[in-house]
């Protein structure tokens, strides 16, 4: 059985951490959650550089990531994923509040594989990242090749 990768989530609201970290929690999922509180820290993460060089592991399952960011907004990192060779297969939802319409446009040009709508109403944003969580940690599969935990 392979090993479980972990789930990236790149949240910079107290609030909507505490409540996505809850709702994935309930979903009783093994993967190891990394917080990552700005776009800085989770290219580092990502890239393996600054505060996170030298991490173990292999890529997350997918990462979690909120759009309006300190430091890095969430697009640039996105961009700055899907141009590596070596990361753009990482699945990456975009986790917003945005209804912009340019936000959503600019995301799929930039190959987000999902975009959420995070929901105002508790019970649904609840819902709806366990929905996430239970997708892409479990249901989806990876394509072959995929650099798991041990990988460099």
């Amino acid at each position: 059985m392979p090993e479980l990768r972990p789930i990236l989530l790149v949240e910079d609201s107290p609030r909507d951490l505490e409540l996505t970290l809850a709702a994935l929690e309930k979903c009783q999922l093994a993967n190891e959650i990394i917080i990552a509180r700005d776009g800085a820290e989770a290219v580092d993460y990502l890239f393996s550089t600054g505060a996170h060089s030298g991490r173990n592991g292999g890529d997350p399952t997918v990462v979690l990531l909120d759009l309006k960011l300190p430091k890095v907004d969430g697009l640039e990192v996105l961009e700055r994923v899907k141009k590596d060779e070596k990361l753009r297969h990482i699945p990456i939802v975009m986790l917003t509040s945005s209804r912009e319409e340019q936000d959503l446009v600019r995301s799929y040009e930039l190959g987000v594989n999902a975009f959420v709508v995070k929901p105002v109403e508790f019970n649904e944003f609840f819902k709806a990242i366990q929905d996430l969580g239970v997708f892409w940690a479990l249901l989806n599969e990876p394509p072959p090749g995929y650099r798991g935990q041990g990988a460099g």
